[in-house]
């Protein structure tokens, strides 16, 4: 049976709180009865806070970029039309990504290899094609490739933004997808080889979200190949080996190595900034709640935007 985190009180019927995942009793539910390390992190010195449960908490703060957004119809509440993006995040990303890599097919038959490229690849000839950093990282070279990164995003995406929230893992996913495959092109540009590759595909961020896990919950246990279980913490720094090696000339041609290493650490990196504001728990549950609340695809989630 679930005990408090603060009293130790076995309750039945726990209170999950969306900020930090402790589950508590009815006393100690509110963030300002179990020092939420939420109330920090948005600096209320009233202990108002946003659970994503009561929309009078936003209509109080009067944030004139919500007010802007209410204005042009696109509310940020649930019931609005950003509504349906709390706490679905993941979810979008991957149907961004399928729903690209298939324009991209169509593109590639259709259109010139040159204009296909300029829409859908990060390459070295055209860093300056600024859309490019963000389409290469839903644009994927094969059904192995995304089907891959799916996998990876869909199982752990949704514990990383039920942690720290649907907007920072939104700008988590798109800045380390988009720093990954500029430092692959980067580091050719540097070593100017004969060839040179393009850069597709949404390994950076998969491995970041995956560092993001191995600073937050190391001991997660994952299924390698789906048979063999692993702490998350050896799959990420056997990857972080396998790309120092690749990048050092030791096999794995036509493989981003340097995307992926800059993926992980970004990830890392960014585990190490939000360790001490996230609270993660002993279960992970992967169905109708997750740890931080109720979300998944259809209907507003109730995850912090």
């Amino acid at each position: 049976m679930p005990t408090c985190d603060v009293c130790g009180e076995k309750v039945d019927l726990p209170y999950e709180c969306g900020s930090c995942g402790g589950t508590h009793c009815s006393q100690h539910r509110l963030p300002e009865k179990h020092d939420c390390p939420g109330l920090t992190e948005w600096g209320d010195p009233d202990a108002v806070f946003d659970s994503g449960f009561d929309d009078s908490v936003d209509a109080g703060r009067g944030s004139s970029s919500g007010n802007l957004l209410e204005r042009i119809g696109l509310s940020t509440r649930r019931g609005g039309v950003l509504g349906y993006f709390r706490g679905n995040m993941t979810f979008v990303f991957l149907g961004l990504m399928w729903i690209t890599f298939g324009a991209k097919t169509i593109a590639d038959f259709a259109l010139s290899a040159e204009l296909s490229q300029a829409i859908f690849v990060l390459h070295p000839d055209n860093p300056e094609y600024v859309w490019t950093w963000f389409t290469s990282i839903f644009a994927h070279a094969d059904f192995f490739h995304i089907a891959v990164n799916s996998i990876v995003i869909y199982f752990f995406g949704r514990i990383v933004e039920d942690y720290v929230g649907s907007r920072d893992f939104t700008l988590l996913f798109l800045a380390s997808g988009a720093l990954a495959g500029l430092g692959q092109i980067g580091i050719q540009l540097i070593q100017q080889p004969l060839f040179m590759r393009g850069v597709v595909g949404a390994s950076g961020a998969g491995l970041a979200i995956m560092g993001v896990l191995t600073v937050l919950n190391p001991n997660l246990r994952v299924y390698l190949y789906f048979i063999f279980p692993v702490p998350i913490w050896v799959l990420a720094f056997g990857y972080a080996g396998l790309s120092v090696l690749g990048i050092l000339g030791a096999g794995g041609g036509g493989v981003a190595h340097v995307a992926h290493l800059v993926g992980l650490l970004i990830g890392l990196a960014y585990g190490q900034h939000v360790k001490s504001r996230i609270r993660t728990p002993d279960q992970l549950q992967f169905g109708g709640r997750g740890p931080g609340g109720p979300g998944g695809p259809g209907g507003p989630g109730r995850g912090r935007f």
